[in-house]
């Protein structure tokens, strides 16, 4: 088993040192302990039986990846990131550039649900601002970094609040409700460091450039806002996420076709493969989104799900989960949740990987206590899921930086990362976040 895992361990550490995909590692990883479970003395088919166990629970939130993808890609062409992105800008204040970088990062995040598409698009934007402003850039990328992880950790369109639903088996509303709650106290800090910060370190001026071509590039009519509104309402209606979803593409399709101009056909290309705009100025800052560009995300999650059902199948990870009850006796549930979470992302250096371990190597030691599944998934939101941001060498922050075009230096910047697990383990008992609710309502409602 220790073969196993330290060859798995080797082709993960591989693929992130030469740039390869990290499917490749998991495909290995998959392998690797099928032929442990062979080994063991289980048959091909009950292996197989153990595998889809958890992969049909994969396969639940696949559809609403796929429509995260077309949803970023149809608000792109329809011209509503642009309007977001327009009035922004023109109502920063260079003395307040800091401040209002992240809160237009975290509007932009809870609105699309990704810190890579915040960070693409609004990132990219307001890092060429700071940059031509005489903005600390260290500072400017750890605002739009906080903003962005903002709505990736608590949005409904957030593909990782999708997984952690699905993985801990509970309601993806409940949870963003439960999340916001124990956001506010870390968003309010986080608001003033920048505030101060900005007051130090303002902005010289506001280039124009940009804002000439949004609107030069769309009809920037209040009607784009449209497709927005049933990711805000249809939410407190109870409306399962993927409808939604749903619902705001299809606005935004007869945006893109109606008010932008753009031929039906390209609209749907663009739904699934990105959207490119045609202006050379805009392409650097819009273009992405799509159905394909979720493919590797579903692969990566139905993959690890396949080898988590295994490992749990044939018991592997009994040993660890022995010394995680330890931990979680003796210095509680949530602090032994945060040193699990880091310990996974220093060593996967992806979200997705820990959100699905923690819940392996942690439920049970949830479960002897009385905690609810809704707890757990609190408790891995407010640490894994932002921790992932704050390990130098993890996905979850080298990709954003490398579009920001900054360094590891930013990292400190990143308030709202390491300000949410702080504030959670002073007010959890006081939030009560997610516990002693009935287990029998507990099922993921994507």
């Amino acid at each position: 088993m220790i073969l196993s895992f330290g060859v798995f361990l080797a082709a993960v550490a591989a693929c992130l040192i030469v740039g390869y995909p990290l499917v490749w590692a998991l495909l290995l990883g998959l392998g690797l302990f099928f032929a442990l479970g062979l080994r063991r003395g289980f048959s091909a088919r009950v292996l197989a039986a153990m595998a889809w166990k958890q992969g049909r629970e994969a396969l639940i939130v696949v559809p609403v990846f796929l429509l995260i993808g077309v949803v970023t890609a149809l608000w792109r062409a329809s011209g509503t990131i642009s309007f977001f992105l327009y009035y922004g800008l023109r109502g920063i204040a260079p003395g307040f550039f800091l401040l209002a970088a992240f809160l237009l990062s975290a509007a932009l995040s809870f609105a699309l649900g990704t810190s890579y598409g915040v960070t693409g698009t609004a990132g990219v934007v307001l890092i060429t601002l700071a940059r031509s402003g005489g903005v600390d850039l260290a500072m400017a990328a750890g605002a739009i970094l906080s903003g962005a992880y903002f709505g990736d950790r608590c949005s409904p369109m957030s593909s990782c609040a999708t997984l952690v639903a699905a993985c801990t088996q509970t309601r993806l509303y409940d949870n963003v409700r439960e999340m916001l709650k124990t956001a506010a106290l870390p968003t309010v800090l986080t608001v003033a460091v920048f505030a101060l910060a900005s007051v130090q370190n303002p902005m010289s001026a506001v280039d124009g450039s940009v804002l000439s071509a949004l609107s030069e590039g769309f009809a920037l009519h209040w009607s784009v806002l449209l497709p927005a509104a049933p990711m805000l309402i249809l939410p407190l209606l109870r409306v399962p996420v993927k409808w939604a979803m749903a619902i705001s593409a299809a606005i935004a399709l007869a945006l893109t076709v109606i008010l932008q101009g753009m031929p039906l056909n390209e609209a749907l290309t663009a739904a699934l493969r990105g959207y490119t705009p045609k202006s050379a100025a805009l392409r650097e800052i819009l273009s992405g989104g799509g159905m394909l560009s979720m493919l590797e995300t579903c692969t990566i999650v139905l993959i690890t799900s396949l080898y988590a059902g295994i490992l749990e199948g044939i018991d592997a990870l009994a040993p660890a989960k022995t010394h995680v009850e330890r931990l979680a006796g003796r210095l509680g549930l949530f602090p032994a949740t945060a040193l699990v979470s880091t310990a996974l992302v220093m060593v996967f250096c992806n979200q997705a990987v820990t959100v699905m371990l923690d819940t392996q190597l942690l439920a049970d030691s949830y479960a002897i206590r009385g905690a609810s599944r809704t707890e757990l998934a609190m408790d891995i939101a407010n640490s894994g899921v932002v921790i992932a941001g704050l390990v130098p060498w993890s996905i979850a922050i080298t990709v954003p930086l490398s579009m920001l075009g900054v360094g590891i230096e930013a990292i400190p910047w990143c308030v709202l990362l390491y300000l949410i697990p702080l504030c959670y383990l002073v007010t959890k008992r006081y939030f009560r976040a997610g516990q002693n609710l009935p287990a029998l309502s507990e099922r993921t409602t994507v």
